[in-house]
């Protein structure tokens, strides 16, 4: 195989290696009655006119493991921040001492669940469609390489195999993340 094949087999397999990223993160949003700090990370907060992502405005401890605790640098926001968190509907009901805000975990009920799990399923399906399209875009490349006389027709069949082994590990890996995040959920 020439350079540009493998320039495009790496391009591939970053592409796909962002896609688990990706799900990594997005799986770690989804709470699953536990403590798990991930669940402020798309809360912003409105410091000052700009919006600011709380991480980065207070700390962020699990005092146990049913509850986190926020502590606002700049106690003068610590009402702003709870008004984020509320704005957020993270479904938890903060409750703070003019000094920390404190973020309990209510157990979840096996219908909430339920939903979770199949919210994650969708949410693989997403992603598994994502590194279809790039397994679809990549064999684009090597067939028009092909009608350029760049590969030859055993070239491109053996490409499009090699191609689908690593789509088939990735999507493997995605089932494995989707049962290993269900499994939590439905832990009681």
């Amino acid at each position: 195989m020439n350079e540009e094949v493998d320039l495009f087999l790496d391009e591939y397999k970053e592409k796909l290696e962002k896609v688990l990223s990706g799900l990594r993160n997005e799986y770690s949003q989804i709470r699953a009655g536990r403590a798990n700090p991930h669940v402020l990370d798309r809360v912003y907060v409105d410091y000052y006119g700009e919006k600011t992502p709380i991480n980065q405005m207070a700390s962020i401890n699990i005092a146990d493991a049913r509850m986190l605790t926020v502590s606002v640098w700049d106690i003068s926001q610590l009402k702003n921040v709870l008004k984020a968190i509320n704005e957020a509907n993270l479904g938890l009901s903060p409750s703070e001492d003019g000094k920390v805000i404190r973020l309990v975990f209510p157990p979840m009920n096996e219908e909430r669940r339920r939903e979770l799990c199949k919210e994650v399923s969708r949410i693989s399906e997403n992603y598994k469609v994502t590194c279809r399209n790039a397994r679809r875009d990549i064999l684009e490349e090597f067939r028009d390489m092909k009608k350029d006389g760049s590969l030859s027709e055993d070239e491109l069949s053996s490409l499009e195999k090699e191609v689908q082994k690593i789509l088939d590990s990735y999507t493997s890996e995605i089932d494995k993340m989707e049962s290993d995040k269900t499994k939590d959920l439905m832990e009681l």
